[in-house]
């Protein structure tokens, strides 16, 4: 009989229990039964192929999961003239305002100072408010692993890479892709040519073909928005590593992956927090961990033996034993920059990165 009524008790406790789960789960899911309006600023469009389209890629999920009513402006210029736009995103009802690029920061924060009842998010933003977080991914341990896919692939030890603006966030992601290329192939170059554009295709063609026309190139990487890197490349049958979504559809005889953003890992669980009232206005910098950086599945152009050695690599980062800038780390002019059993701070890796790894050459022809 005793052991009638306790298995009785059990099955009780059980139901209790899975009552209870369901209740706040309810709570969570209650906040969604009302449409909110999100107003998204791009600096470039949404169907680029590139940085815009992924933003949209990921608001397009997060909307289905929140119910959410998000409200695009493509080309806003990075001036003063943006506060108009966020003004009338404001007036049509928006409760959420994200800006998709670092030019936008001095406007975004004045009008989060001016209307506290909203909320803000700006990408790659360096200053918070109380209504306003700033987020990034650490696209640069993606970088990383791309970069050994390029120190393996090359013959010539010749690689080409596309910048838009020597800023920290792309010096970064040049020291950790040149890392990984000497962390499998010492002998290699890294040659790094400014567009001073992030979406201008004309400044990226032109900075594209002076690195071809300069080096013995067979290994292309970027970090602009534009498509010319990557069209360019392809004209002229040279590998090419992508950046922000894969585009390996659009040139398969060339391309061979890409870091890329999964940008529904960062803003549905952040946005659910603007429904439930939990916003924090704080700088977010997550990694491979969550999920919101990875590398876009490898093409059939990738030599055989790369993705188990990147494989092992990425491990190694998730673990969270490792990460890219762990010394000793030299710069281009062979000074040590990162002591042995030491690694740069966030700040650091943040705000200081304006030297280059050994393996760097900036590209100065004109």
């Amino acid at each position: 009989m005793k052991k009638i009524i306790a298995t009785i008790m059990v099955f009780v406790c059980i139901i209790v229990v899975g009552i209870l789960l369901i209740h706040m789960n309810k709570k969570e899911t209650d906040v969604t039964k009302t449409k909110t309006k999100v107003g998204f600023i791009l600096n470039g469009k949404i169907d680029d192929h590139s940085w815009g389209e992924s933003h949209y890629n990921g608001m397009q999920i997060s909307a289905r999961e929140l119910n959410l009513e998000v409200v695009y402006k493509e080309e806003v210029p990075e001036d003063n003239r943006c506060i108009e736009t966020i003004e009338e995103l404001i007036g049509y009802g928006c409760k959420i305002i994200i800006c998709d690029s670092f030019g936008y920061g001095e406007w975004e924060l004045e009008c989060a100072d001016k209307h506290p009842e909203v909320y803000f998010f700006h990408a790659t933003g360096v200053e918070e408010r109380d209504n306003l977080s700033t987020y990034f991914g650490r696209i640069y341990q993606m970088r990383y692993l791309s970069g050994i896919v390029a120190g393996l692939q090359t013959e010539t030890n010749e690689i080409g890479y596309v910048a838009s603006f020597p800023i920290a966030e792309v010096n970064r992601g040049i020291n950790a892709f040149t890392l990984g290329v000497r962390e499998v192939n010492p002998d290699a170059t890294v040659y790094v040519k400014w567009s001073n554009s992030w979406t201008g295709e004309e400044e990226n063609a032109s900075a594209t073909k002076q690195l071809i026309e300069s080096h013995n190139i067979d290994v292309l990487a970027m970090h602009s928005d534009a498509m010319a890197p990557l069209e360019i490349a392809a004209k002229n049958g040279i590998w090419t590593i992508g950046y922000n979504i894969d585009n390996s559809k659009r040139f398969p005889d060339t391309f061979l992956t890409a870091p890329v953003w999964n940008w529904e890992k960062f803003y549905e669980p952040r946005i659910l927090e603007c429904l439930q009232g939990k916003f924090q206005g704080i700088h977010y910098w997550e990694g491979v961990e969550t999920g919101i950086v990875s590398l876009s599945d490898f093409t059939d152009n990738v030599k055989s033996g790369i993705k188990e050695k990147v494989e092992e690599e990425r491990l190694r980062l998730e673990s969270g034993t490792f990460d890219v800038f762990y010394g000793p780390v030299k710069d281009n002019e062979g000074n040590i920059r990162i002591k042995a059993g030491q690694s740069m701070t966030d700040d650091s890796m943040l705000n200081d990165f304006f030297w280059y790894v050994e393996g760097v050459k900036i590209d100065e022809t004109q």
